[in-house]
């Protein structure tokens, strides 16, 4: 699978999405920072979402209730307004991270939002996870032909079997589907990562990655073990600097972590390999052996006092020692000297 220049699979480093979200805080300088930032800490790709307040919700539709969540309190139209990306700073946003060599594309929440995506050339489409079960939008993504990488939080099998058949049926043929707990921030506790291989096999014509809200890069590195093609993590420049997205964001050093161990962690899969590694076979010289410990003259015996398993190993391997133990030697030898057949 390709996503504009870069191939995606099991044979592949993980892909690694920034997504910006809110965390601009409404000032496109900040939002080109960040982009900056994360290129220079070597993620592959920018994510932005597409949409504005009115295509989100309507005005006193909801306010938020829930004391646990980070919004608590807000009013649901109000809150998308301060959060939206306007759709005038896509072009210099996507523009800043080509540039740097990076994939640039965006969550549609909705059909306009497709609209005016194509119209930028966007290499490829993300379904978020609460927009899985919008078929019509599923539909017109599908049209497009191009990759989509779909999340899977708070959604049953069965909505996600019906969202790939939706895709499918509307012509994705390249299709990602990404673990995901939609939790603000999400507890490794809540995040389940053994699904994924499930998951592959379930869906085997799709690739799977990880959607992860968690704190720091340890279940991203674990997704990548059990096979996460894809990881997409929020990003910003520091927490610190708030914003609705911030605390469950990575700053730019972290981002360069998340890069580095899962690249490590997909290079360490390797294969199944037992035995001796070509690169191991000067070390074998250090595995332990028999060596005289003692200066021993011709036909003294072998005692646990004059003979010793130590390292290296050139005298005889220490399975013989006790069979060698009060065998006597054929020759005068120094302590030091590795044993062999010939000295018995």
């Amino acid at each position: 699978m390709h996503i504009g220049s870069h191939r995606l699979g099991p044979d592949q480093p993980p892909l690694i999405i920034a997504e910006l979200s809110g965390n601009h805080n409404q000032d496109l300088a900040r939002g080109l920072a960040i982009v900056d930032a994360v290129a220079a800490a070597g993620a592959h790709a920018i994510k932005l979402q597409t949409y504005t307040a009115d295509t989100m919700t309507l005005p006193g539709a909801h306010r938020i209730s829930d004391p646990n969540s980070l919004w608590f309190g807000r009013e649901l139209h109000e809150l998308y307004q301060q959060a939206h990306t306007p759709w005038e700073w896509h072009r210099p946003l996507f523009e800043r991270a080509r540039q740097h060599g990076m994939l640039a594309f965006s969550s549609p929440f909705d059909e306009s939002a497709v609209d005016f995506l194509e119209t930028l050339d966007v290499p490829a489409y993300k379904i978020a996870s609460f927009e899985n079960t919008d078929w019509p939008l599923l539909r017109r993504v599908a049209a497009t032909g191009k990759p989509v990488i779909m999340s899977t939080g708070a959604s049953t099998l069965a909505e996600v079997a019906e969202a790939v058949a939706v895709l499918r049926g509307a012509g994705c043929r390249e299709l990602v589907l990404l673990k995901c707990t939609s939790t603000y921030p999400a507890s490794p506790e809540n995040t389940n990562l053994r699904t994924l291989p499930h998951f592959q096999q379930l869906f085997p014509d799709c690739l799977v990655g990880l959607s992860d809200h968690t704190a720091g890069v340890g279940a991203a590195v674990a997704a990548v073990a059990l096979g996460a093609c894809v990881i997409e993590k929020h990003v910003t420049l520091r927490r610190a600097d708030g914003g609705v997205d911030a605390a469950f964001s990575l700053e730019p050093e972290e981002v360069a972590s998340l890069v580095t161990e899962t690249r490590r962690a997909w290079q360490a899969l390797g294969h199944i390999q037992y035995g001796i590694q070509r690169a191991e076979e000067p070390s074998r010289l250090y595995k332990r052996s028999l060596y005289v410990a003692r200066d021993v003259a011709a036909g003294e015996v072998f005692t646990k006092e004059n003979l010793r398993v130590v390292r290296p190993g050139d005298g005889l391997p220490p399975r013989y020692y006790e069979q060698v133990l009060g065998k006597p030697a054929r020759q005068a030898l120094a302590a030091g000297t590795p044993l062999t057949w010939a000295a018995l």
